[in-house]
């Protein structure tokens, strides 16, 4: 649907999601994590309107360097990267409010190379507010946005020319072994020779810089997670008890991962409407919602290898926080 903000600037927005909707996922998902032992369900669940501007909130606090540290990247390095990628069109997956996006699109513009931008996020608000944003900023920009979940319905997205992906904010890292692997070989696939990829992700460092950056004094990402347990509510017609879940957050030194959940701080149980199930939870019962991997150079090569990728441009910002990788098929 095309959408037209106050100034009268056209945005395109598609729903990709209409095979079974995005409640119909959503039951699916609550019915395969919530039912098992233990208990799971995605992080994409965390975003609604809420909790968009949650994460948005997340990505300026003290804590949390992840955000400044790729933007400090992108700041010294988006020229290099078109100047190799030379895209028709920019393909941001998981896009949120596309704060980063300006750097590659005037790197992309400074170039010559394309003037279509195509952000793809689970939230339709930030991506409308987002594609408003931008489009009053680069009057000459096509941006034809997408509200779908990225890992099913990319294939979906129309190409104009040659692609970027761009798949920032260590959002790669939200996966873990098989799965990510699963993914990065999904989105290799779907790269033609001359396309790229672009790739954020955080490097290994020490356990309390890792623990603070995902469990903030101000417990902003507590109540981040905490969303989840609304979203549910409402669309599922649920009714967990908000307020009786502590959000945890550990490091996991063997697997290089922060594991993210909601504790459960007494016996509970409680009602899925839409499933037509109850669910126990016992105290201290956990249910994982968020993994966020953390990597080496090698580490990360060797996944992009597995993917059928190859490694053509590595950047990192000045404390070796933080990594952005270039990466295209493998010849």
């Amino acid at each position: 649907m095309p959408d037209t903000s106050p100034g009268g600037i056209s945005v395109t927005i598609t729903h990709l999601a209409t095979q079974r909707g995005d409640t119909t996922r959503m039951l699916e998902d609550a019915r395969e994590g919530l039912l098992a032992s233990p208990k799971s369900m995605p992080s994409k669940y965390f975003y609604d309107a809420r909790g968009s501007r949650l994460f948005d909130d997340i990505t300026r606090l003290p804590e949390y360097y992840l955000t400044r540290a790729e933007t400090e990247i992108l700041e010294a390095s988006a020229e290099a990267i078109i100047g190799a990628a030379r895209p028709a069109e920019v393909v941001e997956l998981g896009s949120g409010y596309s704060v980063k996006t300006k750097l590659i699109v005037d790197a992309m513009r400074l170039a010559g190379s394309g003037e279509r931008y195509v952000p793809i996020d689970i939230s339709e608000n930030a991506l409308l507010e987002a594609a408003q944003h931008l489009a009053a900023y680069y009057p000459w920009l096509h941006i034809d946005g997408y509200v779908g979940d990225f890992l099913t319905d990319l294939p979906e997205v129309p190409r104009t020319g040659r692609r970027l992906v761009t798949f920032l904010g260590t959002t790669v890292g939200n996966f873990d072994g098989t799965r990510r692997a699963e993914v990065l070989a999904s989105i290799a696939l779907l790269l033609e020779p001359g396309d790229s990829l672009l790739l954020g992700f955080d490097l290994v460092k020490d356990e309390a810089t890792l623990l603070a950056a995902y469990d903030d004094a101000a417990g902003v990402t507590a109540a981040f997670n905490r969303n989840m347990l609304h979203v549910m509510n409402r669309e599922l017609r649920a009714d967990f008890p908000v307020d009786d879940f502590e959000y945890v957050a550990t490091w996991d030194a063997e697997r290089a991962c922060i594991d993210m959940g909601l504790r459960a701080t007494r016996d509970m149980t409680v009602t899925i409407g839409a499933l037509g199930e109850t669910i126990s939870l016992a105290a201290g019962e956990l249910i994982r919602n968020e993994v966020s991997c953390k990597f080496t150079r090698a580490r990360f090569v060797t996944d992009l290898e597995a993917a059928g990728l190859a490694l053509a441009q590595w950047h990192t910002d000045r404390q070796d926080r933080y990594a952005v990788a270039l990466a295209t098929p493998a010849i």
